[in-house]
């Protein structure tokens, strides 16, 4: 369970190019010159905001791969929906999540987003190899590919911030252990996914994550209309 807060937390975002989440002016603690702070309340606010455009994108791309590569009605494509994230544990559902604890859907989260990294960067070339598919698209799966790394660093020193106020009592390395992301993290032992396939697990993750994003947020700042 988490403590409630009492007062603004000020916070680092140190050696990271998050600027998409946390904007153009860099964060820093004590209010030096030129730097912004923020409560971990609106850092969680940027965050979510970041994971509701990767949702977006993901669903626009899955929506236009259909379109273009499945143009006809009466063609049909059956997917295999068992997805390469399946060994993560997620509560299905959202009260279900709402009853695991903090640091066990921070986990989740950091777990989803990590074991996307190398998926994401091979869809992208794939998809590069599509001479005739619209640059638009190639470019938004090479945009959704970075724009996941910079949400799991974001998500990282979220934690590690709520690791340092007492609200968590493992650190970021201990929620994304090698022994607790499994054997198929690696992508060299992973099954391959076809496009399409990516595409949907995709999709469903990043809605998940953003949902577990919101429930984290709305335990640290209630009061906030959650």
């Amino acid at each position: 369970m988490f403590r409630k807060l009492k007062g603004p937390v000020i916070f680092l975002l140190m050696f990271l190019d998050v600027q998409v989440i946390v904007g153009s002016t860099p964060i820093c603690v004590h209010g030096h010159t030129g730097c912004q702070t923020l409560s971990l309340a609106d850092l969680f606010d940027r965050v979510i905001q970041h994971s509701a455009r990767v949702h977006g994108l993901s669903s626009d791309l899955h929506s236009e791969y259909e379109q273009y590569f499945l143009p006809s009605k009466n063609k049909i494509s059956k997917i295999n929906r068992n997805c390469h994230t399946s060994y993560i544990l997620t509560p299905n559902g959202k009260e279900n999540a709402q009853r695991l604890a903090g640091e066990d859907l921070t986990g989740v989260i950091l777990k989803l987003l990590l074991a996307w990294r190398d998926p994401l960067s091979q869809f992208h070339r794939s998809m590069a190899q599509h001479e005739d598919f619209t640059s638009f698209s190639g470019n938004k799966a090479l945009e959704m590919s970075d724009m996941v790394q910079q949400l799991r660093m974001g998500v990282e020193r979220v934690a590690e911030t709520m690791h340092l106020l007492g609200m968590i009592s493992n650190s970021v390395r201990g929620l994304i252990s090698n022994e607790a992301l499994g054997p198929q993290a690696s992508s060299s032992e992973a099954r391959p996914m076809n496009d399409q396939q990516l595409l949907y697990c995709f999709r469903r993750d990043s809605n998940k994550i953003q949902i577990y994003l919101k429930i984290l947020k709305c335990r640290i700042a209630p009061e906030q209309g959650c």
